[in-house]
């Protein structure tokens, strides 16, 4: 078991100009989290004493970022001083005087590192009792990679940078993740002694081991075989591959404990999402943000759900939520929209082209198709007619209506905020409901209707509408009872 590090330090100062991005580097999204916070996340599985985040472009964004997901870190910010050391440098100039023991440096830009991965690091690092551990790989393409040099026991001689390496060197597979566990005293001390003059003009981190091996003391190497971990987004090709094979690792741990995907190349799920066991998801699904799905749910066809809460047996298709809850045993869909603040109880029922805001739903209350249901409370087994209008906004500000439980309403109703409809009460088709309703009544508020007789004559002369009325009166019918074309007669 690795001993905790003093502390982490994770560089995210980089420009990265080849995203073509008004948005900084660290700050673009993947499975739900940034890529800075992907960095921050493993750095905390290491319970680190102390977490800093170096800074310089974009600085306030980044900076507010970094405050908003990870209040207890430390911002750094890099001087005009380019390099990954003097970035380290800068983060242990804003840290503790007095901090001792181990300090880990990693990446803003590498979402796939895992923080067991970081925690095998630093055992490695304290078994050995090295000054320095670097994570390494051998990948079959090395190119732009930093390459390690090994002396004759096996240890790590010295990194060298591309543009510095000799032929021989850049034939090298085993490369520098960027990733290091240090002494910190020995690390402070290397910096004061590591210098600008290579092809780039920066203060290369890497120089740190060369320095500390002329010291005599020692520079182990921890290679990992996932190579995924150790890679960084330069670009947004790089940004999409690596959001594919998160999302894969992130399904496939989900199917380990349980989950049934039925094509997780199709469904795409969120680092912090959680799923029950036994739960259902099928294709076309995408689980966002913090949602959770309950045990037994059936999610998709098709569904989008975004810091939605799903309870056990839910079933849930082709509809988009947001900030919704749906209750245990409930269904959703198909072409329902939640929105935020909506609620369904227990065994509740949101149909096929409903769309609901900030409405309480509750236990087996039904609003089955063709409803908008906004600024609302739907009492207990209420049923909610088809094309049911609640008109909650006046133009200036939004009302609140409540159907109480056991309630009907009837389809084709408006609703015209605020009103009251009590339980056990009903509402007939086709009104318009400016009023409350009390327990027991039936509110009926619609024109009656009138017939105007002769009205296709003086109007519509010479149609075939007049021609299939003069019909219909002549055989003293109201339709015709001959089967329509298409029949099969």
């Amino acid at each position: 078991m690795a001993t905790a590090p003093s502390a982490v330090i994770i560089l995210a100062a980089g420009e990265g100009t080849r995203m073509r991005s008004t948005t900084p580097k660290v700050l673009h999204r993947i499975a739900g989290r940034s890529l800075v916070g992907h960095a921050i996340a493993a750095a905390r599985v290491t319970q680190p004493a102390h977490l800093a985040v170096v800074v310089r472009h974009e600085r306030e964004a980044v900076a507010a970022h970094v405050a908003d997901i990870a209040p207890d870190a430390v911002i750094a910010d890099q001087d005009e001083v380019k390099g990954t050391g003097r970035a380290t440098e800068c983060a242990l100039d804003a840290l503790p005087g007095e901090l001792a023991g181990t300090v880990l440096v990693t990446y803003g830009d590498v979402p796939l590192l895992e923080g067991e991965t970081l925690r095998r690091l630093l055992a490695l690092h304290d078994e050995t009792g090295s000054a320095v551990t670097v994570m390494t790989a051998h990948v079959p393409d090395p190119t732009g990679y930093g390459r390690v040099l090994r002396d004759a026991s096996g240890d790590v001689a010295a990194i060298v940078e591309q543009k510095d390496a000799t032929d021989e060197e850049r034939r090298i597979t085993e490369i520098n993740s960027g990733i290091y566990a240090f002494d910190v005293a020995v690390l402070r001390d290397a910096l004061r002694q590591v210098t600008t003059d290579n092809a780039q003009g920066e203060k290369y981190l890497t120089d740190v081991l060369a320095i500390v091996r002329s010291s005599g003391r020692r520079v182990t190497a921890h290679v990992v075989d996932d190579l995924w971990q150790t890679e960084g987004v330069n670009d947004r090709v790089q940004l999409a591959a690596l959001a594919r094979e998160l999302n894969r690792r992130i399904c496939e741990r989900h199917m380990r404990a349980g989950v049934t995907i039925v094509d997780p190349a199709t469904t795409w799920v969120d680092a912090d999402v959680t799923i029950g066991p036994d739960a259902v998801i099928r294709p076309g699904s995408q689980l966002l943000g913090a949602t959770t799905v309950g045990s037994y749910a059936v999610i998709g066809p098709e569904v989008t759900l975004t810091d939605t809460e799903v309870g056990e047996r839910a079933v849930v298709r082709r509809c988009e939520a947001d900030l919704a809850v749906i209750g245990a045993e409930a269904t959703v869909g198909p072409y329902s929209y939640l929105r935020p603040g909506t609620v369904l109880g227990r065994k509740s029922k949101v149909g096929g082209f409903v769309e609901t805001k900030n409405a309480d739903i509750r236990d087996g209350a039904k609003v089955p198709h063709l409803t908008y249901c906004g600024d609302a409370t739907v009492g207990e087994r209420a049923n909610i007619g088809a094309g049911t209008i609640f008109a909650n906004y006046d133009g200036v500000a939004k009302h609140h209506t409540t159907v109480g439980k056991d309630s009907f309403v009837g389809s084709n109703t408006v609703i015209v905020a605020p009103v009251d409809i009590a339980d056990g009460a009903y509402v007939a088709a086709g009104s318009a409901v400016t009023d409350d309703v009390d327990p027991g009544q039936i509110a009926i508020a619609r024109g009656r209707q009138r017939n105007v007789d002769g009205w296709v004559d003086r109007t519509r002369a010479g149609t075939r509408t007049q021609a299939s009325a003069d019909a219909a009166r002549d055989a003293g019918t109201r339709h015709t009872d001959t089967p329509s074309e298409g029949n099969g007669s």
